[in-house]
């Protein structure tokens, strides 16, 4: 690919990618010409991925670690500096959804979901934009939701964690953009991903979905490709401190 959505050179880390919207938008980078480095827990899984790209004629390797521990994190960021000489783009897309009422809700439970949907990006952001700052350019994106801005009952950590993501990606956006990295987000609304089993399973939630959602479905995975491409490409270079809505209108009306 060339031109402005081209991503030839580039290394991009993109957390919790072995499924779901992660690995939709790996393989949109991988497209784009960019050297994608996966990242999720489960190795093997990981290395399948790699090799379904590889099989495709893409660039990409694995970097198997859980976001949720700082030392991992902190070593792998290097280290794949050190493999692939650079790290341009990095989206922080790992999460995990808890659904309670609220008495039956424990700390712990609360405390896993902020760690790995808000704390995780925190501390990805701080280490990847280390080379960054080096390089005088980069490319930072969160997955946060609709849910960083409106809410439903059952997933209050989740609704929080979203919302703290939103603010940070505006306050790093602040910070990193006189150091050439732009921050952003993209907000996804209903897809048909691994993590929504149990509500697309549900017939009166998913009919209530596409309902509430102007074009009527639930979003596909790959369609939140061309997001991240935007964003993480020359095209979106003036782009900083945005919240990229990509939910079929869900969040345009009331």
């Amino acid at each position: 690919m060339t031109g402005l959505f081209s991503l030839a050179g580039k290394v991009a880390l993109v957390s919790g990618a072995s499924r779901g919207l992660g690995w939709a938008m790996a393989q949109g980078l991988a497209e784009a010409g960019a050297h994608v480095v996966i990242n999720g827990r489960d190795a093997a899984r990981l290395d399948a991925r790699v090799a379904e790209l590889r099989d495709r004629g893409f660039a990409a390797s694995a970097a198997a670690f859980d976001v949720t521990d700082e030392t991992a994190l902190g070593d792998a960021i290097p280290a794949i500096v050190a493999r692939q000489g650079r790290l341009d783009i990095a989206i922080g897309n790992a999460g995990i959804q808890h659904r309670s009422p609220l008495p039956d809700w424990k700390l712990a439970d609360w405390q896993r979901v902020i760690d790995t949907n808000l704390t995780a990006c925190f501390a990805l952001a701080r280490e990847a934009s280390a080379p960054m700052i080096r390089q005088g350019a980069g490319r930072i994106i969160f997955t946060t939701s609709i849910a960083a801005s409106l809410a439903r009952a059952t997933i209050p950590a989740y609704v929080a964690a979203k919302s703290g993501l939103w603010g940070l990606t505006k306050a790093l956006a602040a910070e990193l953009g006189p150091q050439g990295i732009n921050v952003n987000a993209i907000g996804p609304g209903y897809f048909e991903t691994e993590m929504n089993e149990a509500l697309i399973a549900n017939a009166e939630f998913s009919a209530w979905v596409k309902g509430r959602t102007p074009m009527r479905r639930w979003g596909r995975p790959r369609e939140i490709a061309g997001a991240a491409v935007f964003l993480a490409s020359e095209a979106g270079s003036y782009v900083n401190g945005h919240q990229l809505m990509v939910d079929g209108g869900f969040s345009a009306v009331f």
